[in-house]
């Protein structure tokens, strides 16, 4: 019987959107365990993932395996992982099992992000001000 492929989830460990989210979404035990890497520590993930030329300031990213999803495809696969267990996840999993929807909703999400870490004084993960 084939392992289950251990899952990291890279996110902005100072956003409190991002942080609640990766706290509260429940994934599916099929999926494996899951390790939540606050992107702004630093470490092996996060230098794979810029070295794939994507911006952890732009979304955060779940790692599977060799594969990394970015963005509104990130929270696209973890509603296609996540457990209905709990008026949260159940609604996760209903609006981000949609491509279009996750789509649509990011950019209000990473928005919405951006200007809680502008009003709190937070700098990008980058380093640069907003």
């Amino acid at each position: 019987m084939p392992q289950p492929t251990e899952i990291a989830i890279v996110y902005d460990g100072e956003c409190p959107f991002c942080a609640s989210y990766v706290g509260m979404v429940r994934l599916r035990q099929a999926a494996g365990s899951v390790r939540l890497i606050d992107a702004r520590g630093g470490g092996p993930e996060v230098d794979r993932i810029r070295k794939a030329g994507l911006d952890l300031d732009e979304g955060m990213v779940l790692l599977t395996g060799d594969e990394m999803y970015h963005g509104a495809d990130c929270i696209h696969r973890m509603g296609l992982m996540s457990t209905r267990l709990g008026v949260f996840n159940r609604l996760n999993a209903w609006v981000f099992r949609s491509p279009a929807r996750s789509r649509f909703l990011y950019p209000i999400l990473r928005a919405g992000r951006n200007l809680a870490l502008k009003i709190l004084r937070r700098k990008k993960i980058s380093g640069e001000a907003f």
